[in-house]
């Protein structure tokens, strides 16, 4: 995620790798290589893999907010396509195709996990408010931005928080997103406009409660 400041008010951007993504699929078939990898080329898979990994590893973190979670379900998930290979059809692009895979694995995660949410939270605040004691102001500060962000984005619903972060990591249109999720675009467009102001207004508070500590 970028965040950029236009006076008091931050905005986001989609990631580099998202954004490239979007330049990809305007020149370049991933769903050509896919069915290359159905047909034996193993190269084609290899491609597809360095291509998609960062993006689909920083969706399901995020998503999780738990390291090892993530890892075991990006194992999982190209795992999956890996096995779908044999029956896989070009009818949609290969990004969606695969967060689509992604999207079903962290639900599945996400409601087996919910209830250990809150101690989870609790221990990530110990965490920073034990580090933050040996940094510098300007580090800790950032650190502060930083985690009330990443705060306010595990205090989302949950069918926002999916959108936000298959819009950040995907590259892929709202209304790709909606189908994914099995919404409408215009649900899709809210529940991502609903994100981005709760996001907005955790880091306005930030800034504001950094302000008068000042």
């Amino acid at each position: 995620m970028q965040i950029q400041e236009e006076g008091d008010e931050p905005t986001f951007r989609r990631s580099a790798d998202s954004r490239r993504l979007e330049d990809m699929e305007a020149g370049e078939d991933d769903s050509v290589l896919m069915l290359r990898y159905r047909a034996g080329d193993v190269l084609a898979f290899q491609t597809l893999y360095e291509r998609y990994k960062g993006p689909l590893y920083r969706y399901l973190k995020r998503f999780c907010r738990e390291r090892a979670a993530a890892d075991d379900l990006f194992q999982e998930v190209w795992g999956k396509v890996i096995a779908a290979r044999v029956r896989y059809e070009a009818r949609a692009k290969f990004a969606t195709f695969l967060f689509h895979i992604a999207h079903n694995c962290a639900i599945d995660h996400f409601r087996k996990r919910e209830r250990d949410r809150d101690d989870l939270h609790e221990e990530a605040l110990a965490s920073v408010a034990a580090a933050e004691i040996h940094r510098p102001d300007a580090e800790v500060a950032t650190q502060q931005l930083d985690h009330a962000l990443q705060s306010a984005l595990a205090a989302l619903p949950p069918e926002q928080r999916d959108v936000f972060l298959l819009y950040e990591e995907s590259g892929l249109s709202l209304e790709e997103i909606g189908a994914i999720t099995q919404v409408g675009m215009e649900t899709a467009k809210s529940r991502l406009r609903y994100a981005l102001a709760k996001l907005r207004q955790a880091l306005a508070d930030q800034r504001e409660v950094a302000r008068s500590s000042r």
